[in-house]
């Protein structure tokens, strides 16, 4: 069964978000864990964290197949010091979080070195990600590195630099990745045909092990292939575009994965972005049947 979804508002609150997936066609979704934009995030009350549990079971999606995006202030590589307490510390609030909805996967950016160069910045991400997790031994939440465009000193555009994140850290064991798409073109990653997919997952094997991959990004890219310029599109109308889409969705390995849409828009549009999705695959009806 293919799994997709896309990046859903919270405003209604989160037990609305499993049927509204449902009625743009989706059968998983993703969402922040509280506004991305803000230092402080609150526990989830009592009763909208069974709301929620509730609206899982009566629509049954799969918690597993569920991903919480980290907010975008974490830099966990940050050498100002006050900047990194307040990431590490956010993230360990995340997964606090995360776990109270029942879910599994915490999703983030690795972070920005801000021009102190990529080994310490290395350095600063797996410590932090030590601490946070160091919090949480007995816990089953497994956090994601998401590759990036490779811009603004950023860590993580090569699977070489997640690589070595992954290897410095103590807790290898609760980490995965998030494979984004439009990042990964920015940075060069074509998908545009089997033969690029091939080589595209013959490289994540080969640095991490596929096992490692547990999450699709399906973004196109405003801007051509090594643009580094992380502008995301909808599905078919960037420089990836509906060939390139068949291409990396025709391989078994990738379907293996939920993907989840961060196009621009709404619901409304996920819901066409969905069927684009679907009109690829050969899926005319509603992606479990």
């Amino acid at each position: 069964m293919v799994k997709i979804g896309a990046h859903m508002s919270t405003s209604k609150g989160y037990h609305r978000v499993p049927f509204e997936t449902l009625e743009i066609g989706g059968n998983t979704f993703q969402i922040f864990p509280h506004s991305p934009s803000m230092w402080k995030a609150k526990l989830p009350e009592e009763k909208k964290v069974e709301l929620l549990k509730e609206a899982m079971a009566n629509t049954g999606l799969n918690p597993g197949d569920v991903l919480v995006h980290s907010g975008y202030l974490i830099n966990l590589a940050s050498p100002k010091k006050e900047v990194r307490e307040k990431s590490i510390e956010l993230l360990k609030q995340e997964v606090r979080i995360v776990e109270m909805l029942g879910l599994k996967y915490l999703n983030f950016h690795p972070g920005s070195h801000l021009g102190t160069g990529l080994d310490t910045g290395i350095d600063r991400i797996a410590s932090g990600i030590d601490e946070v997790l160091s919090t949480v031994e007995n816990s089953e939440i497994i956090l994601l590195l998401e590759n990036v465009a490779p811009k603004g000193g950023n860590i993580g555009s090569t699977f070489e630099e997640l690589k070595l994140i992954i290897e410095r850290t103590s807790y290898s064991d609760q980490i995965g990745i998030t494979y984004d798409t439009c990042h990964g073109f920015d940075s060069g990653y074509d998908i545009c045909s089997r033969n690029a997919v091939e080589k595209l997952l013959i490289e994540i094997d080969h640095w991490l092990g596929l096992e490692r991959l547990k999450m699709i990004h399906l973004n196109d890219s405003k801007y051509p292939l090594g643009a580094a310029k992380d502008r995301h599109e909808r599905i078919g109308e960037g420089y990836i575009g509906y060939e390139g889409f068949t291409a990396f969705l025709s391989n078994d390995e990738i379907l293996k994965r939920p993907l989840l849409l961060e196009t621009p828009g709404g619901n409304a549009e996920h819901a066409e972005d969905i069927q684009r999705v679907k009109k690829i695959l050969g899926i005319e009806r509603d992606v479990d049947e």
